[in-house]
């Protein structure tokens, strides 16, 4: 984009700058080389730039413009050069009769020689001789990059003369690249041109099939470093997918082959329509702004988009907040559409470039190097698809007979793509752009058409490839379109830490983890799910409803219950009938509840499960109900299911399975006492009879009614090793990979801070907690399960790191150690982390367990967060059962059960608002560790 005189008024006024330079050599008879001298040049050049970038940036947050902004930096960057250059030749290195190989060209080359910098990039120069390297010319060159350096631009460099250029080009394809996007600076003009030419004649010509494939690969291994996905929720602006460095790509394939100067070029060449340039040209400009904003915001050459500049940027950008969506996210929103823009161009030129060469012999040139980049390698040869007239097949990708089959028949929209997912064919280039052309025709009649909706519910529950046929229905504009409430979040993120992708990109992912479960292909992270996927009387009703189950957010209302009228309104459409779609509703309603209840609830608490069970009401739904919480989990990211989870939610399932399969008898208290405790003898059979029965008085009822048989069995052996050897303190470490976390087993004399110095040790070792079982005997001892997430892949070394932080709990226990403060309040809060505000609630609940008073307590992530909770239970002289403790990206949510310490709950409503305070204030980093402190706050209120 040439700027024009307007655009650059203002910004640096170079002759004035020469004249303010050339005065400071006056003195010396115009001699400039005296240090002192070029002290003061460095100082007036440093006062220069910072105005003209100030000015730049100024002009930025005026006119908004990506592609003005950095042009003008470049500019800028041009004016000083030639500036620096020509002091260093006339006041420098001063020579009357400079020789022919005495001469030199500048040439900016990368970004910069698009004429395009951000404030924070590399300025790229190739300094051209006409021979070898000479004194002066070694002197001149070094001048300028010095200069440069102090005045604290990153520099990439090259001198060569022409012969080296021309031969390095050849053989280095970065050199070929950068010589390609030269671009005249200063100095010998002539010499420039000279470079030009040849590299036209000598390097460009007759080789760009081989420039176009080398370029394609280094995109692909570009995007797999950065994430192949375009809808990562924290991008790389310039090298992630859909970003500056796609479409600067774009442009050096296109000006290499079609030999064009400026991209307006490739309308008259037929590559781009004009609509499409105004994309093209719409996408670099908002990416150019992005940039540069991000750069001037960060003080640094920042590329990537992470959450704690997001909301600046937003606000610089003049998004406003809409009902349901915050600023941020409508920013966030308009990038993905910009980066699935860039991809749709990306598809259209290398089609183009196809498309030219498909007269070529087979094999050879371009022709020949697309065909090895596409998975097809059968012959050329076109076959119409058997059941789908006006379809063809050509190389394995499907095409159409004639432009005008979806305006005969718009049911063709989604035969093309359920003809595709049966037969795996991709999609040529052509058919692509025709579907986007036609769009249009994707309407209400077509939405209601009986057949059009048989032919989407296909392909959605396809046994096939359901996950790449939606994506390539999404990024052609019909899944959208025919789905209108899909539309409404295509590109839609959600500000948070949980999520790694936008709402679209997460329900396609999540149909392609369901369509992985059925076939059996993640059996060992969730075997229970692949199993029971196959023995569902409806499968239709789980992918619907996996498709629709985030399909209501970015509204006010909470998304689960939006979400449920959605498919209300949706499924009869889709040709599901009304229990179906009753289910499909239900499951929307309540997707989020096993995932909460199994991370955040005690499991081994009755009433927990009778609740639970009371929701879902048959085994059919707790079946679908499962299968679809672990494929969502799955969807979210990579690493955000675990073994753990994948344990709990198996642990709920079992437990909820015997009250809704029907006849089943609640085994009484005392009876299930009884069992545990006969089955716990039978297995201790070794020991000494009097030592068996003196154990199994040794626990309340409350442990034989929730501890695992075989937990039983570890605790039992642990207490009496402890006994033969006189110890108060014991410990065992159990690791457990397919959960992927470590039990340690812990015994010491009853203690109210007990829990708190776990969770201290924990924290100063840098260990997670994830899960707590507390428990205290009739003796007087205390023994709590707690499991940590796992680190280490080896089960020894996960060993001798649990047995590590077991050693300093001892310790700490005994008096030997103290436990540090934790020094991570709200000021070492990491910077991903300080962009979110995450209200601080903490729920007193006596209703959801019989025995125990559930506080939950949900906030802002941070280290020693859980340190800071239980010290304050303790200062609150409460006793905590169990504790559970997840998080969801930067949200933290704890759940304690906890009794007073005569093991009755908290029913005094005043005590319950102490509680709330103290806790609260626990989350913010603020422990009061003096019991009286709260109510005489409280008290204090009141008086005044």
């Amino acid at each position: 984009m040439k700027l024009s005189q307007e655009d650059l008024a203002g910004l640096i006024d170079s002759d004035a700058l020469r004249t303010r330079l050339s005065a400071l050599t006056e003195k010396h008879d115009g001699d400039g080389s005296d240090m002192k001298i070029r002290a003061e040049v460095l100082k007036e050049l440093k006062s220069q730039v910072k105005s003209a970038r100030s000015e730049a940036q100024k002009r930025l947050n005026e006119d908004g413009g990506g592609i003005l902004c950095a042009g003008r930096l470049s500019f800028i960057q041009d004016e000083l050069i030639r500036v620096i250059y020509d002091f260093a030749r006339h006041h420098v290195y001063r020579i009357k009769n400079p020789s022919a190989a005495e001469r030199m060209s500048i040439a900016a080359v990368g970004g910069y020689g698009r004429g395009t910098l951000a404030p924070g990039s590399d300025i790229d120069l190739l300094f051209i001789l006409p021979y070898k390297q000479t004194p002066w010319g070694e002197q001149v060159v070094e001048y300028i990059l010095y200069m440069l350096w102090d005045l604290g631009f990153k520099v990439g460099h090259a001198t060569r003369n022409i012969d080296e250029c021309i031969r390095l080009a050849k053989t280095d394809m970065t050199i070929r690249t950068a010589i390609l996007e030269a671009r005249f600076i200063w100095g010998d003009r002539p010499l420039y041109d000279e470079m030009e030419q040849r590299f036209d004649a000598e390097v460009v010509v007759g080789s760009s099939s081989e420039f176009i494939a080398a370029k394609l690969l280094e995109r692909d291994e570009r995007h797999q470093r950065q994430g192949t996905s375009r809808y990562l929720v924290e991008p790389n602006i310039k090298e992630g997918k859909g970003g500056l460095r796609d479409l600067n790509t774009l442009f050096w394939i296109a000006k290499y082959h079609y030999r064009v100067e400026r991209q307006a070029e490739l309308v008259k060449k037929g590559v781009l329509t004009r609509s499409e340039y105004a994309r093209f040209k719409k996408s670099e400009d908002f990416l150019w702004a992005v940039r540069c904003h991000l750069h001037f915001l960060t003080g640094r050459p920042e590329e990537r988009l992470s959450f704690d500049v997001q909301r600046e940027i937003a606000i610089r950008l003049s998004y406003t907040q809409h009902p349901g969506m915050k600023d941020v996210e409508r920013f966030m929103k308009h990038y993905f559409l910009v980066a699935k823009d860039v991809g749709d161009l990306t598809r259209i030129i290398c089609a183009a470039l196809e498309e030219e060469h498909v007269k070529e012999p087979r094999g050879k040139g371009l022709t020949g190097m697309m065909r090895r980049l596409r998975s097809g390698r059968k012959s050329n040869t076109v076959t119409p698809i058997k059941g789908a007239p006006g379809f063809v097949v050509e190389n394995n990708r499907i095409n159409v007979t004639a432009d005008t089959i979806f305006e005969s028949d718009p049911t063709n929209f989604l035969r093309v793509f359920q003809v595709a997912d049966k037969h795996d064919y991709n999609f040529h280039p052509r058919l692509t752009r025709l579907i986007r052309q036609s769009l249009k025709l994707v309407d209400k009649d077509l939405r209601t058409n009986p057949e059009a909706n048989r032919l989407f519910l296909s392909v959605l529950t396809s046994r096939y490839q359901p996950e790449k046929t939606l994506r390539k229905m999404n990024e052609t504009g019909v899944l959208g379109r025919f789905v209108p409430e899909f539309g409404k979040v295509v590109a839609m993120m959600q500000f948070n830490m949980y999520h790694h992708y936008t709402v679209d990109e997460h329900l396609i992912r999540s149909i392609g983890v369901l369509a992985e479960i059925e076939r059996g292909n993640s059996g060992d992270d969730h075997p229970l799910a692949t199993d029971l996927i196959l023995t569902l009387q409806n499968r239709k009703v789980l992918f619907v409803a996996m498709f629709l189950h985030d399909i209501a957010k970015g509204r006010p209302e909470d998304h689960s219950i939006a979400g449920a009228k959605v498919a209300r309104k949706i499924c009869p459409r889709f040709g599901l009938n009304d229990a179906e779609t009753e289910t499909v509703a239900w499951l929307i309603k309540h997707h989020l509840d096993m995932s909460t209840i199994a991370q955040s609830r005690d499991l081994s608490d009755q009433k927990t499960i009778q609740d639970f069970a009371q929701t879902v009401q048959s085994l059919e739904r707790l079946k679908l109900l499962l299968i679809l919480t672990v494929a969502d989990i799955r969807a979210v990211g990579p690493g955000v299911f675990n073994g753990w989870k994948g344990q709990l939610l198996r642990t709920l399932y079992y437990a909820s399975e015997p009250h809704l399969s029907g006849g089943h008898t609640k085994m009484s208290h005392n009876a299930a006492i009884a069992e545990a405790k006969e089955g716990l003898g039978k297995k201790l059979g070794h020991w000494p009879a009097k030592d068996r029965k003196a154990y199994l008085d040794r626990h309340y009822p409350a442990y034989w009614l929730r501890t695992e048989p075989d937990r039983l069995v570890t605790h039992a052996e642990l207490l009496h090793q402890a006994d033969k050897e006189g110890k108060q303190l014991a410990f065992q470490v159990i690791p457990r990979a397919f959960e992927g976390v470590t039990e340690l087993n812990i015994m010491a004399p009853d203690h109210p801070r007990f829990l708190s110095t776990i969770a201290g040790a924990c924290f100063s070792t840098g260990a997670n907690i994830v899960d707590a079982q507390i428990d205290t005997t009739t003796d007087g001892f205390a023994l709590d399960t707690i499991f940590i997430g796992r680190e280490l892949p080896d089960d020894e070394d996960e060993r001798r790191r649990g047995e590590r932080i077991t050693a300093l709990i001892l310790r700490t226990l005994r008096g030997d150690e103290r436990l540090p403060e934790p020094v991570s309040k709200k000021g070492s809060m990491k910077g991903r982390v300080k962009a979110f505000k995450v209200a601080t609630e903490v729920l007193v609940n006596n209703a959801l367990s019989d025995d125990y008073t559930v506080l939950e307590i949900s906030g802002l992530d941070r280290p020693g967060l859980l340190y800071d909770l239980t010290r304050s239970i303790a200062t609150l002289n409460l006793n905590i059962g169990s504790a559970h403790i997840s998080t969801f990206g930067e949200k933290a949510v704890d759940v304690f059960y906890v009794t007073d310490l005569t093991g009755q709950k908290i029913a005094n409503i005043g005590r319950q608002d102490i509680i709330r305070e103290r806790l609260a204030n626990a989350v913010e980093g603020e422990v009061e560790l003096d019991p009286a402190a709260p109510v005489a706050r409280k008290v204090q209120r009141q008086a005044s």
